[in-house]
């Protein structure tokens, strides 16, 4: 399949392609270099990205909606209000990526490296996040709700009453001292 002069094939090289818009649904790009390719508001729902290396990709307002990006290098990739409901990021790397107000609903993120990530504003609700990497991400706004399961919320609030353990402990220590 041909898009806007691109051959879309697996193992592609698309290195800074131009696809702004394209209709890539149901696309079979596996192992597909699209390092600084242009995917603004590009329809990529159902396709397959495994392997892809988007490095400095720019996918805002994308639909990867039920997308395979299993294994996916997205560092610094630009995701801001993209469509990944129900899209399987296991193992992929989002480095630095820009997640603003990016819709992962339902999203499979198991063992996803979201080291710096920028998640502002993203739905998380019903994400699965065992494994997940967020050292440095940036939450605020973010929902990260389960339906059945409240283990991430727990373990929020029992970080959050450490904090706060800690700051009693202190002032005890200083009231002491």
């Amino acid at each position: 399949m041909k898009v806007n002069g691109y051959e879309i094939k697996p193992h592609a090289n698309l290195k800074g392609a131009y696809l702004y818009g394209a209709y890539l649904k149901g696309a079979d790009l596996k192992y597909a270099i699209l390092t600084g390719a242009n995917l603004v508001n590009a329809i990529l729902a159902g396709a397959d990205l495994t392997g892809a290396d988007l490095r400095g990709a720019n996918l805002y307002g994308a639909d990867l909606k039920g997308a395979n990006l299993r294994n996916a290098n997205l560092e610094d990739a630009d995701l801001r209000g993209a469509n990944l409901k129900g899209a399987n990021l296991e193992g992929a790397n989002l480095w630095g990526a820009d997640l603003y107000r990016a819709n992962l609903y339902g999203a499979v993120l198991v063992d996803t490296d979201l080291t710096g990530a920028d998640l502002y504003g993203a739905n998380l609700r019903d994400a699965v996040l065992q494994g997940a990497v967020l050292k440095g991400a940036n939450l605020a706004g973010t929902i990260l709700e389960k339906k059945d399961d409240k283990d991430l919320r727990i373990k929020e609030l029992e970080e959050e009453l450490k904090k706060y353990k800690d700051i009693v402990k202190s002032l005890k220590d200083l009231l002491n001292s």
